[in-house]
């Protein structure tokens, strides 16, 4: 059972399209990017192809669009877990014949054999392939939602710039909902993995409506009305979190085109109300410089475009007068400029934001410490899991200068390295081509201080910061040149480079039996 209502209008007028049309363009585009993910919450490679999505997102954020789709055995639940699949969804799986997780579909086109279900490591190359088509088809997709009833009213628009090779397109409308905390086998989130653009309707039928008007200059009007529940599955459907992709198929393996839309609200009571939701937690670190990550919100039903943060690190106060466009109940992450601050073993941030209709939450606090320090003889511990090839490594200087580095290694293989250091601020980063951790590695300098240590499941990537004071063990700097023989000696020990060396000799039992000061370069004790 379809749970909408529809307005639709298809004209094949110019003349109307420059008056009635407001959101989409007339003019020839390219093609946007339409990636639909196969997914799961038991998929331990998935996290590396929400990184790939994500990323594609990030870099074209106006023309790639992103489907998350929980379907078949890795979305399965065990016990409690969530539930995230849908119908749509799985059947979507099966008659793509899906398998293989993560993959995805980039615009549902078959790049090769009979299938457009293709592996993460092709998605970029495909999708800039996509972006570099040109579209005879334009579409544009508008949302809003009343949060005291729930209702979702979905605007799409569709404009024609030429003829399709299809008499009839269908056009699908996907609710997609963000920010959803859930279990995850890889990322090394564990029950907390931050699951995004997942799937949770479609609201036109599975295939599409049908558009059966596809020539030049055909004008595409359409609005859908839909109840959000309460719940998808047992799992909680957050209105605030809600988007939309609208996208127009040749057949169901073609997409020509799509666009994405973010909602907006109606039926906010309070007027003026922006919150302070988080400080984005800073890693311990050697540096006299950060730049604070804030999310905000705006609670309130005016649209938010001015803002003044104060921020105070350690005592030390500063202001951000933010501008921008932040409607209601949208949030957004702003990165403060950064400043200067005076160390301490922990450190205290403080942002505040002016009063409002509801000043309980203007204030916020988080607090970060200082990287742990060490020597300049740094001893590393690698041990590999059973993918050693997806493991990397690199140090860093306080320059973003690349000092050492390794990977790929054997498999189950101990990796032992021994570094020497100038004094300075340095930063270890593991990584894991995979993206689910498994390697195991740790800093020692030679005094015993851990400075890192990676274990378990820790996703992608794993960086942290140390300083070292620049001083080297004693058995890499001063006796690096040294030479005692015969070894074993019974009654003569020769010395070589031993110039100004103090020598004390000891027996089994800890006994001191010789001690000379400022000996000879080469002597013979």
């Amino acid at each position: 059972m379809f749970k909408k209502l529809l307005l639709s209008c298809v004209f094949a007028s110019v003349a109307f399209v420059s008056s009635a049309q407001t959101i989409v363009s007339t003019s020839p585009e390219n093609k946007n990017v339409i990636l639909e993910e196969f997914t799961g919450i038991k998929c331990v490679f998935c996290p590396d192809g929400h990184r790939i999505a994500q990323g594609l997102k990030a870099d074209h954020p106006d023309d790639v669009f992103l489907i998350n789709i929980h379907a078949g055995g890795f979305a399965a639940p065990s016990g409690n877990e969530p539930d995230f699949r849908t119908p749509d969804g799985e059947a979507i799986r099966a008659y793509y014949a899906v398998n293989s997780f993560p993959s995805g579909m980039i615009n549902r086109h078959i790049w090769s054999g009979n299938s457009p279900v293709i592996s993460r490591s092709a998605w970029t190359s495909r999708s800039n392939t996509i972006m570099g088509e040109a579209s005879y088809l334009n579409v544009g997709v508008e949302a809003t939602i009343d949060i005291q009833t729930r209702e979702l009213i979905v605007h799409v628009e569709g404009y024609y710039t030429g003829n399709s090779p299809e008499s009839t397109n269908f056009l699908t409308v996907a609710l997609v909902q963000n920010n959803t905390k859930g279990p995850q086998t890889g990322g090394g989130a564990g029950n907390n993995y931050n699951h995004m653009h997942r799937l949770v309707d479609i609201i036109t039928p599975t295939w599409g409506d049908p558009i059966n008007t596809t020539t030049a200059n055909t004008f595409v009007d359409r609005t859908y009305t839909y109840s959000i529940p309460a719940l998808y599955n047992n799992v909680p459907a957050v209105v605030e979190d809600m988007e939309v992709v609208a996208f127009i198929t040749e057949t169901q393996s073609e997409i020509v085109s799509g666009h994405g839309a973010r909602a907006t609200f109606t039926g906010v009571t309070t007027a003026n109300d922006v919150s302070l939701l988080a400080i984005e937690e800073i890693a311990d670190t050697c540096e006299d410089m950060i730049s604070p990550k804030i999310t905000i919100k705006n609670e309130g039903q005016n649209t938010v475009t001015s803002l003044a943060i104060q921020y105070e690190i350690n005592g030390d106060s500063h202001t951000y007068n933010w501008t921008g466009n932040l409607p209601a109940l949208w949030d957004e992450t702003i990165t403060l400029p950064a400043v200067n601050f005076n160390m301490q073993a922990t450190n205290t941030v403080e942002v505040t934001i002016p009063n409002d209709d509801d000043n309980t939450n203007n204030e916020i606090s988080s607090t970060f410490d200082q990287a742990p320090q060490g020597t300049g003889t740094i001893d590393l511990r690698l041990i590999t899991d059973s993918y050693g090839i997806e493991c990397r490594w690199n140090l860093k200087d306080s320059n973003g200068n690349i000092l050492e580095s390794g990977g790929p290694y054997a498999n189950n293989t101990t990796i032992e390295l021994r570094l020497n250091l100038a004094a300075d601020c340095y930063t270890f980063t593991l990584m894991d081509t995979a993206s689910d951790g498994g390697t195991r590695a740790t800093l020692t300098d030679h005094e015993g201080t851990v400075l890192y240590n990676a274990v378990g499941n820790w996703g992608a990537e794993k960086a942290g910061q140390f300083l070292s004071n620049g001083v080297l063990g004693v058995t890499q700097s001063e006796l690096d040149n040294l030479s005692l023989y015969p070894n074993p000696a019974s009654t003569v020990l020769n010395l070589k480079n031993a110039e100004n060396a103090n020598i004390q000799i000891f027996d089994l039992l800890g006994k001191l039996i010789l001690s000379q000061e400022n000996i000879a370069m080469d002597a013979q004790i």
